[in-house]
Formats: structure tokens, C-alpha cells, sequence
């Protein structure tokens, strides 16, 4: 049954989304506690190298992991995790992890979570998601975005690290994003990764019960509601467009905003493909 409805999933979401969830297995991580978490590496750079497996990580929510998840997490050899999340937002869902995990709290931009009323007023506004993900976010991006590469950087080469965020799909989509970028990985395969996160979360009930839920106080139907909320490439694309239009080049934001430059690039590089 599993099969069937992925199956479905991935002929509503198309050919993008398909390429990636084909070669899916090599990332997703299964938890009983979790519906998006899977490993950052896996994927063919334009300089013919590939990002390394087992060292980074993305997930949705990790407040419900079981003791059987948390193994896992352990097995995997996480040892950081980088939460984008805002301060009310964590604190209603307080990651489940295993003790002595370095955990670090990056809220720019989003300090609480919105209301069902603020969510029918972001439906009403077609654009909305592309003004968090273009001029509207860029105030956000570097401060968010920092201690992520800065943890990358100082990693041991036997740990691993996890970033997250609630779905694992618009905070998380972009730092994903942002470092597949800055190892070179192919805009067309970035998307393809970004836009997975569609097929994982329509496993997830509480996405299911939120559509119904926007659909009734929105007046609108749970496919219209799918439709606005759903990730496209464009999105992405938008993001990285700001990103060029205000600082030139992917490369330039990460040395203004981030203080991540030509050599520390080369780090990341080195430490993150093979």
C-alpha cells in the first residue's frame, strides 16, 4: 500500500520530484517520529565529485522521535544540531535528542509561529511565498544561515550534524539548498531535492489535517490549499535570484553575510565532497 501511494504521489508532484525520490533510498533516513529526514549527500557535482553521505542531514520536526528513532540518531553519529525555528516555535516542540547533543537555536526572521488566522491571510496572497523566499527574506538569510556553515566548517571527521526546521521544507529547503550551491552542485538537481519534500510531507497527518482545517476558515477548497502551499522550482530559483540580485553572486553572500570566504569555501569542499 505504501508503494501505491507513494507511487501517486510522485505522478501528482512530476518528473522533478520523480527523478529525486527514485534515488531517494540512498537518503531517506526512516523514523517513526519524523516524515522528512534524509541525508544532504548523495548527489553528482558539475566538477565530477559527490557530496558525501552519513555527515549531513535534514529532517521536519524532531520533537516525537521514539526511542527506537533516537538509535538511530545515534548510529548516524549526529552529534550537532541546528534548529531554524523560531524561540516560541521550539519551545511548544522541544527536539527529542540524545543527551550531551550540541543544539543551537537560529530563529532569524521567524520568532513565532503563525496563526491559523495568519495563514488564511498568507492564502489570500498568492505571492507570499515568494516574498519569504526573495527581497522579503534577505534581511534573514545570513543571520539564520551563519552558525549552520560556521558548525560545517568545525566538524570532526567522525561526527555528523542535522538541520531542521517544522517541515523540513522552506527553512530547511533553502540552507539544503544553499550548501548543495556551494559545492557545486547542478541548479536542476537542487531543485529536484527541494522540491522532494513535497512526496515526504503528504505522508505526514498533521499536514493533511492542517489542509482541511485552512480549507474550512479559508473558503477555499484542500487542493486550492495544496496548490499555494505546495514547493515549486521557481521558489528556489527566486531565493537565489535575490541572493545575485543584492550581492552579485551566491559566493558573495556567503563572504559578507557569513564571513565564509574563497578559503573556507575550499574547506567545505574538501570536507563535504569526494
Amino acid at each position: 500500500m505504501k508503494k501505491i501511494v507513494l507511487t501517486a504521489a510522485i505522478i501528482a508532484f512530476g518528473a522533478t520530484a520523480n527523478a529525486q525520490i527514485k534515488d531517494s533510498l540512498r537518503r531517506m533516513v526512516k523514523m517513526e517520529g519524523a516524515y522528512n529526514f534524509r541525508d544532504a549527500g548523495g548527489y553528482k557535482t558539475t566538477d565530477g565529485k559527490e557530496v558525501t553521505l552519513g555527515k549531513v542531514f535534514r529532517s521536519d520536526a524532531i520533537d516525537k522521535l521514539t526511542d527506537k528513532d533516537l538509535k538511530t540518531f545515534k548510529d548516524k553519529k549526529i552529534v550537532t544540531v541546528v534548529d531554524f525555528r523560531g524561540v516560541e516555535e521550539a519551545k511548544k516542540a522541544q527536539d527529542r535528542l540524545p543527551e550531551n547533543t550540541n543544539y543551537i537555536l537560529c530563529p532569524a526572521g521567524s520568532n513565532n509561529l503563525p496563526t491559523a488566522q495568519d495563514m488564511v491571510k498568507f492564502l489570500k496572497d498568492k505571492n507570499f511565498l515568494f516574498d519569504m523566499y526573495g527581497d522579503g527574506g534577505i534581511p534573514y538569510f545570513g543571520e539564520r544561515y551563519r552558525s549552520l556553515f560556521v558548525q560545517l566548517l568545525i566538524l570532526k571527521p567522525d561526527e555528523a550534524l542535522l538541520f531542521h526546521c517544522t517541515g523540513g521544507r522552506d527553512r530547511t529547503g533553502m540552507a539544503s539548498a544553499l550548501f548543495l550551491k556551494i559545492l557545486g552542485v547542478p541548479q536542476d538537481v537542487i531543485e529536484s531535492d527541494y522540491v522532494a519534500s513535497n512526496v515526504y510531507l503528504a505522508k505526514n497527518p498533521t499536514m493533511r489535517g492542517m489542509y482541511s482545517g485552512l480549507s474550512k476558515m479559508a473558503g477555499m477548497t484542500e487542493e486550492e490549499i495544496k496548490q499555494q502551499m505546495e514547493l515549486r522550482p521557481e521558489l528556489i530559483r527566486n531565493f537565489f535570484a535575490a541572493i545575485n540580485k543584492k550581492y552579485g553572486s551566491i559566493e558573495n553572500f556567503f563572504q559578507v553575510e557569513m564571513g565564509i570566504g574563497p578559503r573556507e569555501i575550499a574547506v567545505l569542499k574538501q570536507k563535504y565532497t569526494k
